[in-house]
């Protein structure tokens, strides 16, 4: 009678343990973004990891599924999966989602040939607006999908042509196809560094950047659980800020 009292006691006890030490897992649409993440990246890049770690504090395992933009985002709206990062805060896209608190991101601006005369006469850190109505003679280079600024993409009166990913904006820069391109300074630098390192002679950052845009990850409201996903996502956040995990992954990948 004792050993069987042992044998429901242990059986209980290991039930429990498995219970109690279960994890969930969350899937999220992303995309190929060097130097912030990627399939080629150092365990995917900075984003990742520092996503990764914040919902490995709230016992959630992650899945990236990666896809061109569009792509990633068409298939996080229709809540095939929990969400999408990395993305830009955006008023536009409350309708299907909500953002998560912010993470680190970079500088974003206009990348230019060298060999052409275009510079700012009004700091577009002070004002944007005007900034860009001086620029409204140039053809510019967009991704299709991505948001930019709000003001830039409110600029209706900008040439703007739209292409799939940014290494494809880089190179119709490159043939004067386009004389602005919207990118990220660190985006640019790196596409331009390990696939065209020849174009570093012609082509050149617009200083200074537009902003300093910080990242989010923003959670499909058509996928199930998404305000407790949102929120534990968040206490994770905290959580790696506070311990100095997050600063420890960001120096590991050269941030």
């Amino acid at each position: 009678m004792r050993k069987i009292g042992w044998l429901g006691l242990f059986l209980l006890t290991t039930l429990f343990f498995n219970y109690s030490s279960a994890r969930e897992k969350i899937t999220l649409s992303t995309l190929n973004w060097e130097p912030y993440i990627g399939q080629e990246l150092e365990n995917k890049g900075y984003v990742n990891e520092i996503v990764k770690a914040a919902f490995s504090e709230v016992r959630y395992d992650l899945e990236v599924l990666f896809f061109p933009w569009a792509r990633a985002l068409h298939v996080a709206t229709l809540g095939h999966v929990d969400g999408l990062f990395p993305e830009y805060y955006d008023e536009n896209r409350l309708t299907d989602f909500v953002f998560s608190d912010p993470f680190p991101g970079g500088p974003v601006g206009f990348y230019k040939r060298k060999d052409k005369n275009i510079k700012f006469n009004v700091d577009p850190r002070k004002n944007l607006a005007e900034a860009l109505k001086e620029l409204r003679s140039y053809r510019f280079g967009v991704v299709r999908g991505y948001i930019n600024t709000k003001e830039f993409d409110e600029a209706d009166y900008l040439t703007k042509e739209e292409v799939i990913n940014d290494d494809t904006n880089i190179k119709r820069l490159y043939k004067n196809r386009v004389q602005l391109i919207f990118i990220d300074k660190y985006v640019a630098q790196y596409i331009i560094a390990k696939r065209y390192p020849w174009y570093a002679l012609e082509l050149e950052f617009l200083e200074p950047p537009l902003e300093v845009k910080p990242l989010y990850i923003a959670f499909s409201k058509k996928a199930p659980d998404y305000q407790k996903k949102l929120a534990l996502f968040n206490r994770g956040l905290k959580k790696i800020q506070e311990n100095k995990l997050m600063e420890e992954i960001m120096m590991k990948h050269g941030f």
